[in-house]
């Protein structure tokens, strides 16, 4: 098996929401795991998610968690998570529903490199880069 790359996100109590917003977005299964189900049932973050992975159609792949119990949230300005390639349509509707809501930094558009690109942060504060590349 070949090594993946996926990005992972932490959010502070939300991630059930996020993720489930990202299957929205992309489409795929989506699988959560609380921390109740991995032996910590009958504390305050049993309910919350210890793990969850998304795997959309495509080969996309997405992984994120709530802050485990005694880490401090700290959301990050230092990532993005970037989707780019040719197919138009598809990457103009991802921009779509992850702009909806947030906010968006760079209008998606052409740019000076002939890709038409944007950029955007939705409404869980996650950074988001789309570029739709030109042939």
């Amino acid at each position: 098996m070949t090594a993946r790359l996926n990005p992972y996100l932490s959010f502070d109590g939300d991630a059930r929401q996020a993720m489930e917003f990202y299957r929205d977005v992309f489409g795929g299964e989506l699988r959560l795991h609380t921390f109740g189900d991995f032996g910590q049932a009958g504390t305050p973050h049993a309910d919350k998610i210890m793990h969850g992975m998304l795997e959309g159609p495509d080969g996309l792949s997405l992984m994120g968690a709530d802050t485990p119990p005694g880490t401090e949230y700290a959301p990050g300005d230092s990532f993005s998570v970037s989707l780019s390639g040719p197919d138009e349509n598809e990457l103009r509707g991802y921009w779509e529903k992850l702009s909806d809501g947030g906010t968006v930094t760079v209008p998606l558009e052409r740019q000076m490199w002939g890709d038409v690109f944007g950029m955007c942060t939705d409404r869980f504060g996650t950074p988001w880069m789309v570029d739709i590349t030109q042939g």
